[in-house]
């Protein structure tokens, strides 16, 4: 009996939840005396993430729900399971589950109601199934324990990192695809997703106008429109000073963060809010709301903003892209705090959570 990894989230597209769910693997596996000793075990249309990987061979023609629920119960009978991307199989026992954020409970508006649905039944079974729940940040540990009626000795935080930037190159081609001259526009990272206000930003860059006419508004990011609910959100230009630029590698991220005159993160609900860190990482002044988990998160080293006042988010875009001492506090600032998120630290601490689960 050992342990082994629900590896849904390589036949996944990698966004914030599957990004932890990859970088605590990796770490995990480099702790190990043998990566071997914690395989991930994959699904039949995984992508090849150089994770040691298993791929399993009951039901070997079941992929995403089907496979998770069926599939990966029987291939891990004998083994404890780590499942780090907010769902695993339902009846499995002996199993180890993260959740990053109780988005489905407290702003239910932002889902499509079948998505709602399915989330909440996941949970309510799931709580009663896993041996132990693990999460991202205290903030998500007190929405658990409110809505799953956990206690808090149930639910353990584990601390994403962001030096997984460091393995990434930078592609500065990005910037002349797009026309954009260092610091002379803000980044705003993230999904058409309700939560992430970006209807508010971008209603604060109609306040912008007096700014250098050189200086735009990039938006890297998309929508699963058959998750989020309809927002009204739509790639409208607002002005020539916007560009949505979609998604973009982790190569063209890097370098956008890096030569950005800030990062705009206004979300409304974050159970982490893991691009101010890569942003802080990157040499990016971060400017953040004062929700959820990310006062957490960022600490001193971002600009805070009011997420439901444009001409606050106006405001403080204005102070950030104007103010050269300004914007260099906090890229100093931002780069100290970062420094402290690594993923070694977390795997080691879910190392010795695991340790303690045997």
């Amino acid at each position: 009996m050992g342990f082994a990894i629900n590896g849904k989230f390589a036949s996944q597209r990698i966004t914030g939840v599957q990004r932890v769910a990859y970088e605590l693997t990796r770490a995990m596996q480099s702790r190990a005396s043998s990566p071997t000793e914690l395989p991930v075990l994959v699904p039949p249309d995984a992508t090849d993430l150089g994770l040691a990987a298993r791929t399993t061979h009951i039901a070997r023609n079941l992929k995403g729900n089907l496979w998770e629920q069926i599939t990966l119960p029987l291939e891990s009978r004998q083994d404890t399971l780590i499942s780090l991307c907010n769902t695993g199989p339902l009846f499995k026992r002996r199993h180890l589950l993260m959740i990053h954020d109780m988005a489905v409970y407290d702003v239910p508006h932002g889902f499509s109601k079948k998505f709602v649905m399915w989330y909440r039944l996941r949970f309510s079974v799931l709580r009663r199934q896993a041996n132990l729940i693990l999460t991202v940040s205290r903030f998500s540990r007190e929405r658990i324990c409110h809505h799953l009626r956990l206690d808090e000795s149930r639910v353990e935080v584990i601390r994403p990192g962001a030096d997984h930037m460091d393995r990434v190159t930078a592609e500065p081609s990005i910037l002349e695809k797009l026309s954009l001259s260092k610091d002379k526009y803000c980044i705003l990272v993230g999904s058409l997703d309700p939560r992430k206000n970006l209807q508010r930003v971008l209603a604060a860059t109609k306040l912008l106008g007096h700014l250098d006419k050189d200086f735009k508004f990039v938006i890297a990011g998309g929508a699963n429109p058959r998750v989020f609910a309809n927002s009204g959100s739509t790639q409208q230009s607002y002005s020539d000073r916007v560009i949505w630029a979609g998604f973009v590698s982790d190569g063209e991220l890097k370098a956008l963060y890096s030569s950005a005159a800030c990062l705009v993160f206004a979300s409304l609900y974050e159970g982490y809010g893991l691009p101010p860190l890569e942003a802080m990482y990157c040499g990016c002044p971060v400017i953040v709301s004062k929700e959820a988990s990310l006062p957490e998160v960022c600490g001193d080293a971002a600009m805070y903003c009011d997420a439901t006042s444009v001409e606050d988010i106006a405001a403080k875009i204005e102070l950030m892209a104007t103010n050269d001492v300004l914007r260099e506090q906090h890229r100093r600032a931002g780069l100290a705090h970062a420094a402290q998120f690594r993923w070694d630290g977390a795997a080691k601490k879910l190392m010795q959570i695991l340790q303690t689960a045997r």
